[in-house]
């Protein structure tokens, strides 16, 4: 079967190009022939070539290789990720090594044998499909990188508290410095740890989150450090834990505050050492990572309570970022509802929705006790079920309305988010008379992540 791939030769002895062409033909879907070095330029940007196979001489008599040399030197000007494979004579092998040297990936010698150029010049298509997989991984992380043409992304704020932490993160995010963010569920911790990972010297690595808290204290070293193939039972393979798998890059630990003492003190190990020790390995592993926790429990009461470490806390807040709640930021909400709003009016194709100001009124008097969460999937419900063109007031089914509404038997506990996803799952499976597609259609859900709902409330 021949393999998917693009190759030029550069020769200007006829026979030989009619030689490899009839060869390379059998072997590769196209191969194209030129042989006049002058129109190299235009075959690159015509054919993007995968492999060029470069005469070192183009002019009798010469054995110089100047020219083959100078050529080379243009077409990785032209295309710095050529692969390039020099054609060059038994007396021009010195002068090949040298081509090596100005970026040819090989060289063939002539006469050549058939077996060796064909494997030379499948390195050579490999190595170009490597390439553009570095090229298209690289580019995605620039996209995922990218701030949507807004400075810090979808952090969105405007009160004086967040334009607090906007001058907090410029002033960290060039160093290396352990970043600790605190604040209450929903405020947004992630976003402001890829915030700074996205300002870092880092930026071009990965950003790897890890949430400690669905991690089994029996797996935390197999996921956080890795093991080695039969270090135990089901480790059929080796494993690369987060920490060396962020190398490089950005680790984010979220919900750092449900750690028992002993994984703390493995965590704090690692911190200090700089080096991971995988499950079954004999040698440690020294990692090289920007380091930024999480965690909405009150760490210092925690040291005095000595169910947290003090020296682990102080190795990892050297800068500590401490978000307010969204009842502490009104003025964000009406900022906060709108961008909501144009995302999900976009995904729920109903361009046309706006809020009347008495709605934005009702949502800053509430006090949102599941903050930014909280809003985002209320503006989602109240978009997914809303009728017209407009959304009022009573599109928003807020805790204080489901109580007052509800009566005693679906009376929710104060400022508990769970509780108000369970009574919309539940309200949701009563309309739609238990149907799974219709339910998480109106709740925004995929079936899958319904289900999950369904199985974690017991319903």
């Amino acid at each position: 079967m021949k393999k998917d791939a693009t190759i030029l030769i550069v020769d200007d002895e006829e026979d030989i190009l009619l030689t490899l062409k009839l060869f390379l033909k059998q072997h590769f879907t196209n191969v194209i022939t030129e042989h006049n070095p002058n129109l190299l330029p235009r075959m690159l940007r015509t054919h993007e070539p995968d492999v060029v196979l470069l005469d070192m001489n183009f002019r009798k008599g010469d054995t110089s290789g100047k020219e083959g040399m100078e050529w080379l030197k243009k077409t990785i000007e032209l295309d710095p990720s050529a692969n390039v494979i020099m054609i060059t004579a038994y007396g021009d092998v010195k002068v090949a090594v040298e081509c090596l040297k100005n970026g040819a990936v090989d060289f063939v010698e002539k006469p050549w044998r058939n077996e060796k150029l064909l494997a030379t010049i499948h390195s050579a298509t490999r190595l170009s499909e490597s390439k553009q997989e570095v090229k298209q991984l690289q580019t995605r992380q620039r996209l995922l990188s990218a701030d949507m043409d807004q400075h810090y992304g979808d952090i969105i704020g405007d009160s004086p508290a967040m334009k607090q932490i906007f001058q907090t993160i410029d002033k960290v995010a060039k160093t290396d410095a352990n970043v600790l963010i605190l604040g209450e569920n929903g405020t947004g911790k992630e976003l402001i740890a890829r915030a700074i990972h996205r300002q870092s010297q880092r930026v071009d690595e990965v950003f790897i989150n890890v949430d400690l808290g669905a991690i089994p204290e029996t797996l935390f070293e197999s996921e956080l450090f890795g093991h080695k193939k039969g270090s135990f039972t089901d480790a059929k393979d080796d494993r690369t834990g987060r920490f060396e798998a962020a190398s490089g890059g950005t680790l984010f630990l979220d919900e750092l505050g449900n750690l028992s003492l002993p994984l703390q003190a493995k965590l704090l190990t690692v911190l200090q050492n700089r080096e991971i020790l995988k499950v079954g390995a004999n040698q440690p592993t020294p990692i090289n990572i920007r380091l930024v926790c999480a965690t909405n429990m009150p760490l210092y009461d925690m040291v005095r309570e000595k169910t947290f470490r003090q020296d682990l806390l102080y190795r990892i807040n050297t800068v500590e970022i401490t978000l307010p709640p969204l009842r502490e930021r009104v003025s964000d909400i009406p900022l906060l509802a709108q961008h909501f709003l144009t995302i999900y009016a976009r995904k729920y194709q109903k361009p046309k929705l706006k809020f009347l100001n008495e709605t934005l009124k009702k949502l800053q008097a509430y006090n949102w006790p599941g903050n930014i969460r909280e809003l985002r999937h209320a503006v989602e419900r109240a978009v997914i079920l809303g009728d017209g063109e407009v959304l009022g007031p009573h599109d928003f089914m807020l805790q204080n309305q489901l109580q007052q509404e509800g009566g005693a038997d679906s009376a929710l506990p104060t400022y508990n988010l769970d509780d108000l996803e369970k009574w919309a799952v539940q309200k949701a499976m009563t309309r739609h008379q238990g149907n799974i597609t219709r339910a998480a259609d109106e709740l925004g859900l995929t079936r899958a992540a319904l289900y999950r709902r369904l199985e974690k409330y017991g319903l």
